[in-house]
């Protein structure tokens, strides 16, 4: 009889980088960088990943040089091991382990040199965002609220307040009720870096929430209502847990399909992208966005700005009577 899955939420992985020194420098990150939990068990695959093909070559992961991290990339941009090729942005974010990791020994006085810092990043290219139409997203609300009963309300609860907010995943399922204000117009959200910031909710938002909390004990985990869970969005298959990202992202998806919208298109993260754009598309300024993102640098809410400036010029191109106009080529006779 195979063993039953385990349920609930998932456990800090164990260390997997042959290293005595990858736990302290992970525990770094999170104690005094206030990184998240996500963003360790990023650097610990990564250094993992690179352990171990160090470790082949003969090379404990303290001692390697900069031919050998350069050697690495240069195997991870070429494919891998069987695979295709790791995409730039995945080998930029390995380098970013690599740089702090040894950074951090050359610190802790481990080593004498730090074999990262001569490494190059990979060209990355700007890509603008992918984004839903106030239409579209017009169209999976009204399908959220066509569903009823508490899966819809909760639905329609999650996807108002995330469009309201363009909150990040991870900050909108890991909501406590603590993060509703008191005068109720707003939340309190605890985002990257531990760093906290008030963003604004919108009368539906408002309204969806108060529609959804009346039910919310029906997402408590079943004879156990008594139990006390912080979360706003608990769920039945966690004890005292939230909704996981990846259930949400599933909803999403089925949500999209439901709507005749292709569900490639649809993840919670595009529908942050389409809060920042379309606020801009209706006056905002960038600042304020950037400051109901949570983005610590203005420079990465600017993206959105590229996003408004090419959708105007398709819409120019394709709607002005100049532009549309064919260039007549002078008679030869």
């Amino acid at each position: 009889m195979s063993e039953p899955k385990r349920r609930g939420r998932p456990c800090k992985p164990r260390p997997l980088a042959a290293s005595p020194h990858v736990d302290a420098f992970l525990d770094m990150l999170t104690g005094e960088r206030g990184a998240a939990l996500n963003t360790r068990m990023a650097y610990e695959r990564d250094l993992a990943d690179l352990g171990r093909w160090l470790a082949q070559r003969g090379l404990p992961l303290e001692s390697a040089g900069t031919d050998d991290l350069r050697a690495y990339l240069a195997f991870q941009a070429g494919g891998g091991a069987g695979g295709g090729p790791a995409a730039p942005r995945t080998v930029a974010r390995r380098l970013s382990a690599m740089r702090q990791f040894y950074r951090f020994l050359v610190s802790e006085g481990r080593r004498a040199d730090d074999p990262a810092s001569a490494l190059d990043s990979p060209k990355q290219g700007r890509s603008l965002p992918k984004i839903l139409t106030e239409a579209e997203v017009g169209a999976m609300l009204a399908t959220a609220e066509a569903r009823g009963g508490p899966d819809g309300l909760r639905l329609v609860a999650l996807l108002e307040v995330l469009y309201a907010t363009g909150l990040r995943v991870s900050e909108l399922v890991g909501l406590p009720m603590t993060a509703i204000l008191r005068e109720g117009r707003g939340l309190l959200v605890r985002g990257k870096g531990g760093k906290d910031r008030m963003v604004p909710l919108s009368d539906p938002a408002l309204a969806a929430l108060a529609a959804y909390l009346p039910l919310r004990a029906h997402f408590l985990v079943a004879g156990r209502e008594a139990v006390q869970t912080p979360f706003l969005f608990p769920s039945r298959s966690s004890l005292g847990g939230h909704l996981t990202r990846q259930r949400f992202a599933q909803l999403l998806k089925e949500l999209a399909v439901e709507s005749n919208i292709d569900p490639e298109k649809v993840s919670p993260h595009v529908l942050r992208h389409a809060f920042a754009t379309h606020l801009l598309d209706h006056g905002a300024d960038l600042r304020s966005v950037q400051k109901m993102l949570g983005h610590a640098d203005i420079a990465t809410t600017q993206i959105y700005t590229h996003v408004v400036t090419e959708r105007l010029r398709k819409v120019m191109h394709e709607h002005h009577p100049l532009a549309r106009k064919k260039v007549v080529e002078p008679s030869t006779e």
